[in-house]
């Protein structure tokens, strides 16, 4: 009997992991960007929007008047901690990235964007 419980224990464990792994890998995040350094005139907007659909991600990018580059991504959580690291230290090959800012950054329920675009 004792082994009966060590092993239904066990189980009950086990099972307990393996839910929330499952549901970590469909965590939804949100989040916004801002990219300093030498990031526009470098084709930097367009490698993003590139880099994020490679990743599956939704969300925009966009120049500033400040020569930032701005935007915001949404998908999968580690999808979304993969583009961060890409938008802190690649880029475009061309640009110098400073400093990379993130904010706003959310559990979502569903996708509030669809697609990844460049906006003007």
């Amino acid at each position: 009997m004792e082994m009966f419980r060590s092993v239904l224990m066990f189980l009950s464990v086990l099972l307990f992991c393996l839910f929330n792994v499952i549901m970590s890998e469909n965590k939804l995040t949100s989040l916004d960007f801002e990219i300093f350094g030498n990031v526009q005139g470098v084709c930097f907007r367009m490698y993003t929007e590139d880099h994020g659909q490679s990743l599956g991600l939704s969300g925009w990018v966009k120049n500033t008047r400040q020569g930032t580059v701005i935007g915001q991504i949404q998908g999968p959580q580690d999808k979304v901690n993969d583009m961060k690291i890409w938008l802190k230290t690649v880029g475009s090959p061309s640009s110098r990235i400073d400093r990379a800012v993130f904010s706003n950054e959310r559990d979502i329920s569903k996708l509030e964007i669809h697609g990844f675009s460049t906006r003007y």
